[in-house]
Formats: C-alpha cells, structure tokens, sequence
C-alpha cells in the first residue's frame, strides 16, 4: 500500500508540473513577475543546510551560479533533479559555477536530503517564500520547479521554466556553455 506522504507528494508532483508547462508567457511564470534577464539578479541571504551558516548570492561573485528552485525535498521529481545536479557537480566546478538548490523546506529536512542521497551543494531554506517571490518562483506555500543562471559579475542570464528534471541538468550545463563562450 502507498503511503499518505508518498501519495501527496506525488500529486503535488504531478500539479507543479502541469502548472508549468502552462507557462509561456517570458515576463510573467505561474510563480509571479520574473526578474529581467541582463539586470542584476535579486540579491538574497538565507539560511543553509551545509554548516556556513547562512549564504548569500554575493558569497558567489566571481562565480556564476546555477539558482535552482525546486518544490520539496524527498519528492520523485526533486529527488531526480537533484542527483542529476549532483552526478554532474564535477563538470560545474571545472565551469568555475556553484550550484545553489532553493525550496520552502527547513535546514533540517535539507540536511536529511542531502545526507539521503549524497548532495555535496548547499540547499536553502527560503520557508517564508521572499526569494522565491523575488524570482517569480511562488506558488502560495511552494517553489516553483525555476532555474536561473547568473554570471560572475551577479547579472542573470538565462532562466528556465516548465524543468524536465530527467534532462535539465544537461540543458544547463549547454546553456552555461553558450553563455560563458559569448560573456
């Protein structure tokens, strides 16, 4: 028998995706106003799971970052795009990119997802949801499945939207190619 929380989780799943793909329009996501692509990113500090404390996007400048918004920890989906994240960390890091993972959920539950499958970059815990807001990302008490590229100097670049997490690790890195060959 199925249990309650797998059940939810999986009709949450199954909604998120359905709401964004939904989306087209590029100014506007189900999650609220996007930022401008070419402006500055919505700078941020939140707390994290992986011991510094608190992180902030201009911990990263320098860096370009790889802002990821995803709906739970522990979810079919979030759990997919997350190793697929993981399994190419190596490949991000020889791109001089950190990998930042945004959701509702609190450090301890990141903890307990990154332990439970071997996450090696920190999540944050946005739970009152002003990040997300900040980056079209909201859905009343959620994250929406968004990701956003933002190179070193804290301009975003590139933002994804209706995220196939089976393959958006590699649509990423593509981009991330491009991006770093014209910038």
């Amino acid at each position: 028998m199925i249990s309650r929380r797998l059940f939810f989780s999986f009709l949450l799943s199954v909604g998120l995706a359905v709401f964004s793909l939904n989306s087209t329009s590029p100014a506007w996501a189900l999650g609220g106003k996007l930022p401008n692509l070419n402006q500055p990113a919505p700078n941020f500090t939140l707390p994290t799971n992986s011991g510094e404390g608190k992180i902030s996007l201009s911990d990263y400048h320098g860096q370009w970052v790889v802002l990821y918004f995803y709906p739970k920890d522990f979810t079919s989906g979030c759990t997919l795009e997350a190793r697929r994240f993981q399994q190419d960390l190596p490949k991000y890091f020889a791109k001089n990119t950190q990998i930042l993972g945004v959701s509702a959920d609190d450090i301890q539950s990141h903890a307990e997802f990154c332990d439970s499958e071997g996450l090696k970059f920190p999540l944050l815990a946005d739970v009152d949801g002003t990040v997300s807001k900040a980056y079209g990302s909201w859905l009343n008490f959620i994250s929406m499945r968004h990701t956003f590229i933002i190179d070193p100097d804290g301009i975003l670049r590139e933002r994804f939207l209706g995220v196939n997490p089976a393959i958006h690790s590699q649509e990423v890195l593509a981009r991330l190619d491009e991006l770093q060959q014209t910038i």
